[in-house]
């Protein structure tokens, strides 16, 4: 870049023209955002993706959770296949990509096509089936497809060019099922014997509905157990104990009959013996004098209700009495009020010097 001008505002209009160049060839050095790997193994070390000049090219990136939008996080570490993506919302479209293997490469099915059907999922399924392998695959080729998707607990293969796979957890039945309509091929061959389609769907395996019943009558045990703390909680507490009879509580007991305020927990106790059939020969002589204590304070009881009920009649009749000499004599001033108020009567009873009364009320 070259200035013919001598001017200073022509010297700085050239400097700020090749600074704007060289940003622009800087920006043009930066790695292409259509290769995803560079720009994530940045992510994964918490490192934000800078240009040349030192800008940020992401502008979203956040840094305390290192991760930016629309770059999937992918091990640098981890050879060969990644990690199958878990299961997204319905409403967003999935899109399949080719998976490389070690030992074999994964192409996607053609996305135009509808999702391949599967079969009701069952209660507690771990197992998938797993077909259309090609015929030279192995349990080590098995292992090392679906073994991204979570633990292998099982591989039950078939010479029909399919197999069972059990996984340790139901989660990861969801994962394999992603790879169903995938086009498998061993190495670069194109024999018919190492390629193959896949068509994963779930597996009825009494393995897995044996321990989804196990766990449900788990969770119905604890269920029980919990509404019966609760019950325990709420139920109100149990009476004391009563005792067994003996000489010593029999005593007791007779005391307690003949008083006003523990005769109703003496008499309780009494009827809990005799429930129980502790009356024999020896102590019926005790039992049948506290019954007769008990009979004696019912009959006391008795006699005191009538006496109470007696005593409230006559107050009764005394207050309706009272009560009709109290109406009676209002009705007599209210007779005389009504004469004061004779013009005749109201003048004399005003000239009248004995009577020291204000009839300003009349």
């Amino acid at each position: 870049m070259y200035c013919s001008s001598s001017s200073p505002f022509s010297f700085l209009f050239c400097f700020a023209e090749g600074i704007c160049n060289m940003t622009m060839d800087s920006n043009s050095m930066t790695m292409p955002m259509s290769d995803p790997n560079p720009w994530a193994a940045m992510n994964n070390m918490g490192m934000p993706p800078i240009g040349m000049t030192g800008q940020p090219l992401i502008p979203d990136f956040d840094p305390n959770l290192g991760m930016m939008a629309g770059i999937t996080p992918i091990n640098p570490m981890m050879p060969g296949l990644g990690m199958v993506p878990a299961p997204v919302s319905q409403d967003v479209p999935v899109v399949k990509e080719i998976i490389h293997c070690k030992s074999c490469t994964l192409f996607p099915p053609n996305p135009n096509l509808p999702p391949p059907a599967t079969r009701e999922r069952p209660p507690g399924c771990k197992t998938v089936f797993v077909g259309g392998l090609p015929e030279n695959a192995t349990e080590q080729l098995i292992m090392e497809v679906f073994g991204q998707c979570g633990d292998i607990t099982a591989i039950r293969k078939s010479k029909k060019n399919f197999c069972h796979i059990r996984f340790a957890e139901e989660s990861t039945v969801d994962k394999a099922l992603f790879l169903s309509g995938y086009r498998i091929r061993l190495g670069s061959s194109t024999d018919k014997k190492d390629t193959g389609r896949l068509h994963v769907d779930f597996a009825q395996a009494r393995d897995d509905l044996y321990e989804w019943e196990c766990r449900q009558r788990m969770l119905a045990r604890e269920e029980r157990h919990r509404r019966k703390m609760e019950e325990d909680r709420l139920r109100p507490p149990s009476p004391p104990p009563i005792v067994h009879y003996s000489e010593h509580e029999c005593s007791q007991l007779g005391d307690k009959i003949k008083d006003d305020g523990k005769f109703p927990e003496a008499v309780r106790v009494l009827l809990t013996w005799l429930e129980r059939g502790e009356v024999n020969r020896r102590n019926a002589n005790n039992f049948y004098s506290m019954i007769q204590s008990s009979n004696s304070h019912i009959r006391r009881l008795i006699g005191e209700k009538s006496q109470h009920e007696k005593e409230m009649e006559e107050a009764k009749d005394k207050f309706k009495t009272a009560l009709a000499g109290i109406v009676a004599q209002c009705e007599s001033l209210t007779f005389l009020l009504l004469l004061t108020t004779v013009p005749r009567t109201f003048s004399v009873l005003r000239l009248c010097p004995y009577i020291n009364s204000d009839f300003s009320f009349l």
